[in-house]
């Protein structure tokens, strides 16, 4: 069929097969013997032996014949059918085989739209788990905010607790309002005390000043009466 040789190197390593023909040469000659059922190199090709068979049926045929004619023409008529026989058989195998191998390549073809189908709904099935995955993570974000919340909601006091802190703190706050006020009142009233206070001092101590201004007054009367009168009286002594 082709030929093949080989190359051995010096260190005794083999080399690739050399080919003696193409590829393209290789399809021309398997693509001929198969259109003319060829399928060694030995040998006469079945189509060629055929038509020796007929040729050699014809020529018997056309002749002028007597009994004996007669009866090779049978014989080669005979041959000729057993020939086509023969034929015939590899052809109904090849058409066997290609007949399986459209029904295969239909199979291939159903299979692959099938994979293609698969492929898309794939495809699709990933775009649509990718979306789910995005919410996934919002969704498991948000969860973990409110566990956070919800920890720090368990670390508070109870409920009860603390609306009784509060009550308490209110009503520490009522005191304190209340002391704030009787306070306030307090220093209004020392403030209006102080207020008089000063005020009665400074009354005090402008009378004060009145009457030492009076006694100086008066003493200078007495000294301006005691210069007129010569000096003071005499003192009587018993």
């Amino acid at each position: 069929m082709l030929g093949k040789g080989r190359k051995v190197s010096g260190r005794g390593e083999t080399v690739a097969a050399n080919y003696a023909f193409g590829p393209h040469e290789d399809d021309v000659i398997i693509k001929h013997r198969l259109l003319t059922r060829t399928t060694t190199t030995r040998g006469e090709p079945p189509l060629k032996k055929l038509q020796k068979k007929f040729t050699s049926l014809f020529v018997e045929l056309d002749k002028d014949g007597d009994g004996d004619s007669h009866a090779d023409c049978e014989k080669l008529a005979r041959a000729f059918l057993q020939e086509l026989s023969t034929f015939e058989i590899p052809l109904l195998k090849s058409k066997a085989v290609v007949d399986a191998n459209l029904a295969e390549k239909h199979n291939f073809d159903e299979l692959r739209e099938e994979i293609n189908r698969q492929i898309l709904q794939a495809q699709s099935d990933i775009e649509t788990l990718k979306k789910q995955l995005e919410e996934a993570k919002i969704e498991r974000r948000h969860k973990e905010a409110c566990e956070a919340i919800r920890r720090l909601i368990a670390a508070q006091p109870p409920r009860a607790q603390t609306l009784k802190i509060i009550s308490e703190l209110e009503t520490e706050i009522a005191a304190s309002d209340s002391e704030n006020t009787a306070s306030s009142r307090m220093l209004e009233l020392r403030k209006k005390q102080f207020a008089l206070l000063l005020h009665v001092v400074d009354e005090l101590q402008t009378t004060i000043e009145e009457e030492q201004k009076s006694l100086i007054e008066e003493k200078e009367q007495r000294s301006v009466m005691e210069d007129v009168n010569g000096g003071p009286d005499p003192m009587h002594v018993d």
